[in-house]
């Protein structure tokens, strides 16, 4: 299939509008479970904590931010973790990021099967999937 006949192509066409990219993504975290979120986005991996609007503060939850990325950990009565669903997080120097998360007492998955990627998953906190990929350079 040549790039001509991509579905993104295609609708880029036939639209009057066009993806900027993601603003953040969403996680669903247990009622108080918000100093295990700070634990995880915060100590492990080096986000910064945002300031939540007052409105969407009373609801509970966290933000956090890192180099291009945002996270919002939102409260779900019902919870129950991701095991399958996840974000894909692009990541520079994707090994320091692994030894980070294991030495913080995060298990590491490894998995080569993503053409043109290394990537690894892990689980936060809660229990949340997680993959983190960073593209392959040309040896």
């Amino acid at each position: 299939m040549t790039s001509e006949n991509t579905a993104e192509n295609t609708a880029e066409n036939t639209t009057d509008y066009a993806f900027g990219g993601l603003h953040h993504v969403q996680l669903a975290i247990p009622p108080g479970a918000e100093d295990l979120c700070r634990q995880f986005w915060g100590e492990v991996l080096g986000m910064t904590e945002l300031e939540k609007p007052p409105v969407l503060a009373a609801r509970g939850g966290c933000w956090f931010r890192g180099g291009g990325l945002e996270v919002h950990l939102g409260v779900e009565k019902d919870f129950a973790p991701a095991l399958k669903a996840h974000p894909g997080i692009l990541v520079r120097s994707l090994g320091g990021l692994a030894k980070r998360l294991e030495a913080g007492g995060h298990e590491v998955t490894w998995d080569d099967n993503f053409p043109g990627h290394d990537r690894f998953y892990a689980f936060d906190k809660l229990g949340n999937r997680l993959e983190f990929l960073e593209p392959k350079t040309a040896s």
